[in-house]
């Protein structure tokens, strides 16, 4: 069984039989190789493969990997990969895996990463939340532009650019702008598109001048519809890749943070405002933070006319310090690499009764959790949600309480 596509360039190799052993970090396979390990991309633990050997010199440091040329023992797990260019493109690493593995490996990741901490081990994870969409789901794609205006990617291993024609996890609009754009962009070397699914508005960035682009480009915002709520999102600005998984998630969280009306709700991390905005109905009064100055300008358009929001622009970790209100609800949406420890300090030493705290990333989102747990609250769900199928990525929803709640119930 043939892996690596025909996209690829022929060339001298240097190739390897190996036994794959376990998963590494980034979606890879783990095998033993020469004195040490290396990552292999395309394989699935237990499977006797060929791989072509990738040796470079990287940051002054040599790298060996390797890419699945061909399965000798597959998996029962693996299918055949629906895109042409995966091995060469390294943007999906689980193409290969049934779907429902990918769910059940996605479980085991969040799993594994609560049990590392003897406060969470007892935490019960359940299956993962399976995506509406396993393909043509993403709204934001970035290309590299390459070759006198070919847009496409960069394999992460082997360095080498693919253009790309039409990838299979872009939503068909982005796809369709593909079409319009490729050969045709040498005036930049980054290009990234945005969609409105539920409204078909788009962004372009950068601006093209060149007369054989047919389509608008330079747009500095679009809107998307989330819940029926307009949300204007600008270039800068964070959103979920994922629409359909999203309008899922906000219902988890307000269902799972058990809102009567009543609450004051803190949105921290609040980027253009999504959940303050979707909540606001739900409580008697939002408090949203975000210091990103892009995401703040969208927010005052997303939240004008919402008498019971206000929205703070500055760092989570100070404004919560300087808030002088204890919420009953707190939302925790952080990027990559988790809170701010002098928000989890405040959060401790001001508890509210129930945080719910959105993750994309399982070991920083259970370094935080246990902290938390150390300062007297305790995990009440977890729900590992797939917003990236056919990758190795997870989004996880934790809702925690304070223990002062749970004793008042």
């Amino acid at each position: 069984m043939a892996l690596v596509s025909q996209n690829e360039r022929a060339e001298e190799q240097e190739v390897t039989q190996l036994e794959l052993t376990s998963w590494g970090s980034l979606g890879d396979t783990l095998a033993a190789f020469e004195d040490g390990t290396i990552n292999v991309f395309g394989g699935i633990p237990g499977e006797q493969v060929e791989v072509r050997i990738l040796r470079y010199r990287r940051r002054r440091q040599d790298h060996v990997s390797g890419i699945v040329t061909r399965v000798l023992t597959a998996s029962p797990h693996r299918v055949e990969a629906p895109c042409g260019y995966f091995g060469a493109c390294t943007g999906c690493q689980w193409q290969h895996i049934e779907y429902e593995h990918q769910l059940e490996l996605k479980r085991d990741r969040v799993s594994d990463n609560f049990s590392k901490y003897s406060q969470l081990q007892a935490v019960q994870v359940p299956p993962t939340l399976a995506s509406p969409q396993l393909l043509n789901y993403r709204n934001h794609a970035r290309f590299t532009v390459r070759n006198g205006g070919q847009m496409g990617f960069v394999n992460r291993l082997s360095r080498r650019f693919v253009k790309i024609d039409k990838c299979m996890i872009m939503a068909p609009g982005i796809n369709e702008s593909v079409r319009a754009l490729q050969d045709n962009v040498a005036e930049t070397t980054q290009l990234s598109i945005r969609l409105g699914v539920n409204t078909g508005d788009w962004l372009i960035q950068p601006l093209m001048v060149s007369s054989e682009i047919a389509i608008k480009t330079g747009q500095t915002h679009y809107t998307e519809r989330l819940m029926g709520h307009d949300l204007r999102i600008a270039s800068p600005s964070f959103a979920q890749v994922n629409t359909p998984q999203t309008e899922q998630m906000m219902e988890l969280v307000r269902d799972r943070l058990g809102l009567t009306g009543q609450e004051l709700l803190i949105d921290a991390y609040a980027g253009v405002g999504t959940f303050a905005v979707l909540l606001a109905s739900s409580v008697r009064k939002v408090i949203a933070i975000e210091e990103s100055a892009a995401a703040v300008k969208d927010a005052a358009v997303n939240t004008d006319g919402i008498d019971n929001l206000d929205f703070i622009k500055g760092k989570t970790e100070d404004v919560l310090k300087e808030l002088g209100e204890t919420p009953d609800a707190v939302i925790l949406d952080p990027p990559r690499v988790g809170c701010h420890p002098d928000t989890l300090e405040t959060l401790i030493s001001h508890p509210s009764r129930r945080i719910a705290y959105v993750s994309c990333d399982p070991e920083t989102l259970t370094r935080d959790l246990a902290v938390l747990v150390d300062g007297g609250y305790e995990v009440e769900s977890v729900q590992p949600i797939d917003m990236f199928p056919q990758t190795h990525h997870v989004e996880c929803l934790t809702v925690l309480r304070h223990n002062n709640e749970s004793r008042n119930e």
